[in-house]
């Protein structure tokens, strides 16, 4: 029992002895519903999530349950003989006969998630041999240090959390540029507008700093612009001026018709 022993109770001198306050086991009773399951470990909470990932199996589709997931019944020959197309009637499945045995026209879905599988669903299923769902354990909650978690923090890795910190700074640069209070996040994106800026003034004015003549210097040490257009031009024209020799009309060197 967890409850702290009063004076009074019967039992009161067997237990204040050895009683020791524990607030976790309430937390534990709290998830005790339905079928649960607990594991006691020291080691890493993720590397026993991952074992229990590997621990599948096949569940077939069960009459009055609800379905976990849609099930698709693919196109193809399913080796059932004429005599049980009823079967694929009675779900509105397209089929025809093969080789003397049945053959689905087309991929369909006959159970939707969240659904209640059918008596014919389920007989269906279990004819052609399909199993569409799994069966497995699933982490609700885990407990540690006294504190109750979702499953779902087993599975934040470095590299989620190095995204979510790069997409919330991009967001914090965006909100210092738009809305002129300057942050460190904004600070390089506007030092170095501000030196695009003195870099076109230098450009048009002509008078220099050492950086804005580097620069200018790797620019006139480039591929002239323009020039690839020019050249394209250049291969046009003389298309065109072969295009207009090829149609030099011959006259009548030949003679007309007239003459036949």
């Amino acid at each position: 029992m967890n409850t702290k022993p009063e004076e009074g109770d019967e039992d009161y001198e067997a237990r204040i002895a050895d009683f020791v306050e524990r607030p976790h086991i309430d937390k534990i009773i709290a998830q005790l519903r339905g079928n649960i399951s607990l594991i006691f470990t020291n080691g890493d909470l993720t590397a026993i999530a991952d074992v229990l990932d590997t621990q599948v199996r096949a569940a077939p589709a069960k009459s009055g349950a609800l379905a976990p997931k849609d099930v698709i019944i693919p196109a193809g020959p399913t080796g059932l003989d004429p005599r049980q197309t009823g079967f694929f009637g009675n779900l509105g499945i397209a089929t025809k006969i093969v080789k003397a045995q049945i053959e689905i026209l087309n991929d369909n879905k006959v159970i939707s998630e969240g659904e209640k599988i059918t008596p014919g669903q389920a007989s269906l299923l279990d004819k052609l041999k399909i199993c569409p769902f799994e069966y497995k354990m699933e982490i609700k909650k885990m407990l540690m240090d006294g504190n109750v978690f979702d499953a779902a923090v087993l599975r934040i890795t470095p590299d989620k959390i190095l995204d979510i910190f790069k997409s919330r700074s991009a967001n914090m640069t965006a909100l210092s540029l738009g809305s002129g209070y300057v942050t460190s996040a904004a600070a390089p994106h506007l030092i170095m507008n501000a030196f695009k800026n003195l870099a076109a003034v230098s450009f048009a004015s002509g008078f220099e700093f050492p950086q804005a003549a580097a620069l200018k210097a790797c620019a006139s040490a480039g591929p002239a612009a323009g020039s690839g257009g020019a050249a394209a031009a250049k291969v046009e024209e003389k298309v065109e001026e072969e295009e207009e020799e090829e149609d030099v009309e011959m006259g009548n060197f030949f003679g007309g018709d007239d003459d036949y």
